[in-house]
């Protein structure tokens, strides 16, 4: 009789059962006539006794030899014991090895990041960077089912561009058949065309940012989901990003408890993530970093420290709206009674993560668009489609980036991007 094949993840079902499991050994134990097996098959994590009363003695012999990370199947009964990791445990009656695993090189025992990234391949199969991918893999479900289910069109926007979006200075560049292009930077003019038709859009992919830049903060490719939706303000880019948080923190806390114990995250940062967050202009951000005692020139862009100051004075992310115009791109749409404060927003996430979210209304009237373009010395004629958009059927339209690496950095309340993504790509490494 043929045994069901199982994976851990729906091993409840099949309680008292006897069955097959394939996987690989993520670690072992023997205690005298007793081996334990700790097997993993991508789904996760189930512990398999050997008793050597009950098996042959060439299947107790070689599940006493098994190397860590040995491909291996299982056979055997599923048992309930509350005193397993996750309620249940196989009594084994055989194993079969498919393929001996020598001298695998990430060991219980400490090792730097640099060997850590160098085997980024191996990492990760473990427990901890497992349940950070699994936590970016349901956040990325919850995003795109936040936007489908109001309504907004996810249509993707090209990797290759002719033209910068956020700045000249940290574009990559590629010849493209006898023509420069550069990789995306983000989705955001091409979904300003798409909102143009549809009216609420979203595009959610890979987008590349050549920053000199080593801090934990940085990647050089990363994914974001960007919705853009017309006829729509700063007010209404602000609503939509504090629902959006809200939504994808229960999501985490609902679907991810597991992953989040095992990379022992305070719960309650998550549960704090509710509506509404504090609103504040880039002004009064400003008077909060001098009275805590900060040196900071207004009209300057905030770094990483003087985010951390400002989020450290809430227990929940704080919209930081109105900004100089000199600190944000070309695109921003002026306000109307201050023409150097633009109509800009940047979510700060609290406890020292940073900006979360980015966004805010665009710039719809033709005249003032085509001088932005010209006051930034960009290339005319890589805008003329962008300005197109505002010659044949103009409205106020408005939108933000979240970026998935530093939101999953946030939720898993991890220390580094680098772990929140399979295979990071950071200035000084392109390998593997």
């Amino acid at each position: 009789m043929m045994l069901p094949e199982v994976q851990v993840s729906d091993i409840a079902r099949w309680e008292g059962q006897e069955v097959t499991l394939k996987g690989w050994l993520y670690h072992l134990r023997k205690k005298g006539r007793l081996v334990f097996l700790l097997v993993r098959d991508g789904s996760g994590t189930i512990q398999a006794v050997v008793f050597k009363k009950e098996v042959a003695p060439e299947v107790f012999d070689l599940a006493q030899s098994l190397s860590q990370e040995s491909a291996i199947i299982v056979r055997g009964i599923v048992r309930r014991d509350e005193r397993a990791p996750i309620g249940y445990e196989i009594s084994v009656q055989t194993v079969v090895l498919v393929h001996a695993a020598t001298d695998y090189p990430i060991t219980p025992k400490e090792h730097g990041t640099g060997f850590l990234m160098d085997h980024r391949h191996l990492w990760l199969r473990s427990a901890k960077q497992q349940a950070v991918l699994r936590i970016r893999s349901r956040m990325m479900r919850a995003c795109q089912a936040f936007f489908d289910d109001r309504g907004f069109l996810r249509l993707d926007t090209p990797i290759l561009t002719p033209a910068a979006c956020e700045g000249t200075t940290t574009l990559f560049e590629t010849p493209y058949f006898g023509e420069t292009a550069y990789l995306s930077q983000s989705g955001q003019l091409y979904n300003e065309a798409t909102a143009m038709a549809f009216g609420k859009v979203y595009c959610f992919g890979p987008t590349f940012r050549a920053e000199k830049s080593k801090t934990r903060r940085h990647l050089t490719e990363f994914w974001m989901i960007e919705p853009e939706m017309a006829y729509a303000d700063l007010d209404d880019t602000m609503d939509l990003a504090e629902d959006f948080l809200v939504y994808l923190a229960a999501q985490a806390l609902e679907h991810c408890q597991q992953e989040l114990r095992t990379l022992d995250r305070d719960l309650s940062k998550l549960e704090a993530i509710q509506k509404p967050f504090p609103r504040i202009t880039y002004a009064e951000a400003v008077e909060l970093l001098h009275s805590q005692g900060h040196d900071f020139e207004f009209g300057s862009d905030f770094g990483a420290p003087d985010e951390n100051a400002i989020s450290s004075q809430f227990h929940r992310p704080v919209m930081i709206h109105r900004w100089p115009a000199d600190c944000k791109a070309f695109y921003m749409k002026r306000a109307p009674d201050e023409p150097n404060i633009v109509l800009g927003v940047d979510v700060i996430a609290p406890d020292g993560y940073g900006e979360i979210i980015g966004g805010g209304q665009r710039e719809d009237d033709y005249g003032t668009l085509e001088a932005r373009i010209e006051e930034h010395k960009l290339p005319r004629e890589s805008f003329e489609w962008y300005l197109d958009l505002r010659r044949y059927g103009s409205v106020p339209h408005a939108g933000f980036g979240l970026g998935l690496e530093r939101l999953v950095t946030w939720m898993a309340g991890i220390h580094h991007l680098r772990e929140t993504i399979p295979f990071p790509r950071l200035m000084d490494r392109l390998q593997p």
